[in-house]
């Protein structure tokens, strides 16, 4: 179980001048303790409860859309206003989308995939929530843009409504650091220690006295599994330069602001101009 610390990160102000007499000092107000969620435990098992979850809640995604295409079509009309109907129906879709697009992560988390399968195969694996915002709304908004029976009114709101949904669909489905199977193993057998990470970052840390985590007044404390699982794939970078100063190699572990060539171990060609020859006298 992920361990948190609350850690005091106040600055202590400078202590005043000695007095003749110090006024008496009143006891400081309690500070309510802050309440943050304790990451479970790994899960080290069967991802496929969260895969059939994932597609369910993107098939009912997928209806909601159809539903509100049907409507478009006039094959039904809404039992009420045409406007509010279509809002609903925008707001459900994203609703489904983005939990099982988290679902979808959470089970890439514990068990990614290998990086034998190629590049594209594995960014199109990590990826699919977004695939999957774009085919629950891309139809329905170009079909809103081309409908000329609909009043402007309700043509433009829905559009908007439509397109919001989808950037905010895309953005949240989207896994920034997707992890390989094989960068997870060696993060497991390189790391056996504690990691730590902060409530809202995406990465995890090595190092308790990180610079980048020293605002933070809580830190989760947990091995490197539970760090992954909780959607914190990647090394932080100052971690990463500190460890590997110290002898430990990442070569093969998906550190922070590595680009997808290296983290894939993807060779790259780097050319250099031959010299250019000059003349003399």
């Amino acid at each position: 179980m992920a361990e948190k610390i609350v850690r005091n990160t106040e600055k202590k102000a400078a202590e005043p001048a000695k007095k003749a007499v110090e006024p008496e000092k009143k006891p400081a107000a309690a500070k309510k303790p802050q309440t943050v969620i304790t990451p479970n435990k790994p899960t080290g098992g069967s991802t496929v409860g969260l895969r059939i979850g994932a597609v369910v809640l993107w098939l009912l995604a997928i209806v909601c859309e159809v539903f509100a295409i049907m409507a478009l079509l006039e094959y039904f009309y809404p039992p009420f206003n045409m406007t509010l109907f279509l809002i609903i129906a925008i707001v459900l879709d994203m609703g489904f989308a983005i939990f099982a697009a988290q679902l979808w992560k959470k089970a890439n988390h514990i068990k990614p995939m290998s990086e034998k399968r190629g590049k594209f195969l594995f960014y199109l694996w990590n990826e699919l929530g977004v695939i999957m915002a774009c085919i629950c709304f891309i139809p329905l908004i170009v079909l809103l843009l081309k409908n000329d029976k609909l009043d402007k009114k309700t043509k433009t709101i829905a559009a908007i409504v439509a397109i919001v949904a989808l950037l905010i669909t895309g953005v949240a489905s989207a896994d920034f650091n997707p992890i390989t199977a094989e960068q997870k193993e060696e993060a497991e057998q390189q790391i056996t220690g504690d990691v730590y990470w902060t409530q809202f970052g995406h990465k995890y840390h090595i190092y308790e006295d990180c610079s980048s985590t020293k605002n933070s007044s809580t830190l989760y404390k947990g091995s490197v599994t539970e760090a992954i699982e909780s959607g914190r794939t990647a090394i932080c970078q100052f971690c990463a330069n500190r460890a590997e100063k110290e002898g430990m190699d990442l070569s093969h572990m998906n550190v922070e602001g590595r680009d997808a060539a290296e983290a894939l171990q993807i060779p790259v060609v780097h050319t250099t101009e031959a010299p250019t020859a000059t003349g003399g006298n």
